[in-house]
């Protein structure tokens, strides 16, 4: 029994902070996932950075609302849908995810959640659980199912490599040279054929 674990942005859709950062004119907040491996210390940054500029959840949303799957990216997944069972694993927050997923269709979506202060400010992040992505895929094969995963950043080669199959989808040249085992795509026909010929 196969299930197939994606990553959210980069994958399906645009990086939200890196769209946060063009609206709010802050270069600073482009740095993600593909640039620093650390995820706290990444959420960290993120958060002083907000606070000094006095932005809180209320602006992050009100991009985010504007914020479209990429192209081709809901056919995707909904023709994978038809094949398979499929579960978006991300480092987002549910604040964040709601407009995105409704845009795609209502896929399942496994995320964490942000801790907000009185003056809506960002104050914390609630790890679904630890080293999340990792921890949802083995939990996922103690029930039964064989896991295929892909995505983009250094914070999904966990769930990539311990799955039967994985692979990297529109990542960095740096992330494919250092895992040059991980087969990577540019286009969702090729990442669909890939997972398609490792469903039983």
């Amino acid at each position: 029994m196969n299930i197939v674990c994606l990553d959210l942005e980069g994958v399906l859709v645009p990086e939200i902070w890196i769209e946060f950062s063009k609206v709010s004119g802050i270069p600073e907040l482009k740095r993600t996932t593909r640039d620093e491996p650390d995820y706290d210390k990444l959420m960290r940054f993120r958060m002083d950075i907000l606070r000094e500029h006095g932005l809180g959840l209320r602006e992050i949303q009100n991009v985010i609302a504007q914020i479209d799957p990429l192209p081709g990216a809901k056919a995707f997944l909904d023709k994978l849908r038809e094949k398979t069972q499929v579960i978006i694993i991300s480092d987002t927050f549910d604040q964040f995810a709601a407009p995105l997923m409704k845009k795609l269709g209502w896929p399942t979506i496994f995320c964490n959640t942000l801790k907000i202060d009185n003056d809506g400010m960002l104050c914390g992040v609630q790890m679904r659980c630890e080293k999340s992505k990792l921890t949802t895929v083995r939990a996922l094969q103690s029930i039964g199912f064989e896991t295929i995963a892909s995505g983009d950043s250094y914070n999904d080669l966990d769930m990539i490599l311990a799955g039967k199959a994985g692979f990297l989808f529109r990542t960095t040249d740096k992330i494919k040279a250092d895992y040059p085992n991980i087969q990577a795509f540019e286009t969702y026909d090729e990442l669909y054929s890939a997972i398609c010929e490792n469903l039983d």
